[in-house]
């Protein structure tokens, strides 16, 4: 096993006024050669967006692109004809392929909105782009692991993606432990701290830390306070 901790502290950062952002991985003017991805894993931003601003219009392609709302709501359009609101408990997947563009609003004038906006690197090239959404029952969550995206067809009510990776939320309580145990024992795992504190082969990690697992078939979680967390099962 080859354990690859990364520290919030460590994260880039930009502020734009309306928007405050940090990067898990190499983005926009924060480079690092040690962080230009993780397997397929790319982008892992954590995006912080004012009351009514946002990226105006523009284009993606040969990227599988999912964003998490934490806290508000994000007001999407796209050039496939699909407009609405994602909020806090939705998630949603846009499969770029061979291009689409869309706009990203804080669907709020009043309240902030914080999201994750995750990247991957696809399977296939030039795809046809799609788009979707879903809300997820938080329950579902509850001291076990809930996938949210999957590859298309293997897991039943989860979003799909065009690779082979998992996306799994977890809300633990204090004092428990959880086991994850990987769908294909030669993807990596990278685990992302929303909030709360956990250890993790004795390696502690608190909000928004994270940790990349190589060589290994399962995990065991250990929360040392309540923690949500979000685990990305990846390929090479």
């Amino acid at each position: 096993m080859k354990t690859t901790f990364y520290p919030n502290e460590t994260r880039g950062s930009a502020n734009h006024g309306w928007l405050r952002v940090k990067f898990s991985f190499s983005f926009a003017n924060f480079y690092d050669v040690n962080r230009e991805q993780f397997g397929k894993l790319r982008v892992l931003n954590d995006d912080i967006i004012a009351p009514s601003k946002g990226f105006g219009t523009h284009p993606h392609s040969n990227m599988e692109i999912i964003s998490i709302p934490l806290s508000g709501a994000l007001a999407h359009k796209d050039s496939l004809g699909h407009e609405g609101v994602i909020n806090t408990g939705d998630v949603q997947v846009m499969s770029a392929g061979s291009g689409i563009e869309h706009s990203e609003y804080n669907a709020s004038d009043i309240d902030h909105t914080n999201l994750l906006q995750i990247w991957l690197f696809p399977n296939k090239a030039n795809i046809k782009p799609r788009y979707d959404q879903k809300t997820f029952d938080s329950s579902l969550e509850e001291n076990k692991f809930l996938t949210v995206v999957s590859p298309k067809n293997v897991v039943e009510g989860a979003l799909w993606i065009h690779q082979d990776a998992y996306f799994n939320l977890a809300t633990i309580d204090k004092d428990k432990t959880i086991n994850y145990s990987l769908r294909n024992k030669n993807n990596l795992v990278y685990i992302f701290v929303i909030k709360g504190a956990i250890t993790i082969e004795e390696i502690s990690l608190k909000s928004k830390d994270a940790l990349g697992i190589e060589d290994i078939g399962e995990i065991d979680i250990q929360t040392l306070e309540k923690a949500r967390v979000l685990l990305i099962e990846t390929p090479k």
